[in-house]
């Protein structure tokens, strides 16, 4: 798998330290008990990859980003640059009942 531009850009803020996590990041961070290890673990992955984009996002243009923990459990990270920093502004263990190998949202049921 070739590795996005933007995906390239996203590691190396997160290898430069040049990221925040919003406080809703942190809320859900600790809901889900993801350690700041664990985000840069799956963001540096070498199996990470944007799955979504959300370019018109009212906050800013952001992405999905799917990672794996040095677990190697799943975990998502929405971020977005601004200016020199990425923002991640939320950060969860997907849910197997809403996503297809965790990459593709499941369609609702009838």
């Amino acid at each position: 798998m070739r590795k996005s531009h933007q995906l390239t850009q996203i590691q190396e803020k997160i290898k430069q330290r040049q990221y925040r996590l919003t406080s809703h990041a942190e809320r859900e961070r600790e809901f889900d008990k993801i350690t700041i290890v664990q985000i840069e673990e799956a963001v540096l992955s070498t199996q990470a990859d944007v799955i979504e984009n959300y370019p018109e996002d009212v906050r800013g243009r952001s992405c999905l980003v799917l990672g794996f923990a040095g677990d190697g459990s799943p975990i998502h990270v929405v971020c977005g640059l601004k200016e020199e920093m990425l923002i991640i502004v939320t950060v969860y263990r997907p849910d197997p009942e809403q996503w297809v190998n965790w990459r593709k949202r499941r369609t609702a049921k009838p």
